[in-house]
């Protein structure tokens, strides 16, 4: 999240066309030392994030102009600031259209200001974990995402395969997030195995029994049923 951090002067982009929430996030945020900008449409939402450069963007999906999954894709070109969802859609479609586009988080209207405030918190510590991981742990186990090894508590070493590797570098990378199932399946598999989700089954399932501790009970390794994974670290 750049050199600026949670309630230190980051800059949160709320993008919404409902005045009573732009107003009320707008004073919460900056009671908590965050700079706040806000529009209520998406062409302004894409036009404002490149000129202030926000650490953090809140957005509604039901903008008036271009759907908010359209806005993901916009800000995806060519930024990787955190995205958290502000939408009245509850349906786990709308959910997943919108982490497969590139959003970090998803938060269902209406919502408390104290759950945002820690999915806000959450998005900003994995930015922050990412931007210096070289290493994360998993349980007993210390992986090591440059060289590429994996040693146990006692020091010996373990094997995973690339596929494996792929799999668990792309969930250690991002610590707490929910990572779509059709993302996985592209970045490892490529776009034409999307819906080949009996892929992730088999692998993720090797990981466990190779990196939790009880691999029928995961603590580190969560599946989310319907939507995709996520490292609990």
């Amino acid at each position: 999240m750049s050199a600026r951090h949670a309630g230190n002067g980051a800059r949160v982009l709320v993008v919404d066309d409902d005045p009573n929430i732009l107003r009320a996030l707008q004073v919460n945020f900056r009671a908590r030392d965050y700079e706040v900008a806000s529009v209520a449409s998406g062409a302004a939402a894409l036009q404002k994030a490149a000129q202030w450069q926000p650490d953090l963007v809140l957005l509604d999906l039901g903008l008036p102009d271009i759907d908010g999954v359209e806005v993901i894709h916009g800000l995806r070109g060519w930024t990787a600031v955190p995205i958290v969802v502000l939408s009245g859609r509850a349906g786990s479609r709308d959910k997943i259209e919108a982490l497969d586009a590139g959003a970090d988080d998803y938060v269902t209207k209406p919502f408390e200001l104290e759950e945002l405030l820690a999915r806000v918190r959450a998005v900003t510590r994995r930015v922050v974990a990412e931007e210096a991981t070289a290493a994360a742990t998993i349980g007993t186990y210390l992986v090591d995402l440059v060289a590429h090894t994996v040693r146990s508590a006692d020091g010996a070493d373990v094997h995973l395969t690339k596929t494996e590797w792929q799999l668990a570098e792309i969930l250690l990378r991002n610590p707490g997030k929910l990572v779509p199932q059709r993302y996985l399946l592209e970045q490892i598999w490529g776009p034409t195995y999307v819906t080949q989700t009996q892929y992730l089954r088999q692998y993720m399932n090797q990981l466990r029994h190779k990196l939790e501790p009880d691999p029928s009970r995961p603590r580190h390794l969560i599946t989310e049923l319907g939507m995709g994974y996520r490292f609990v670290p």
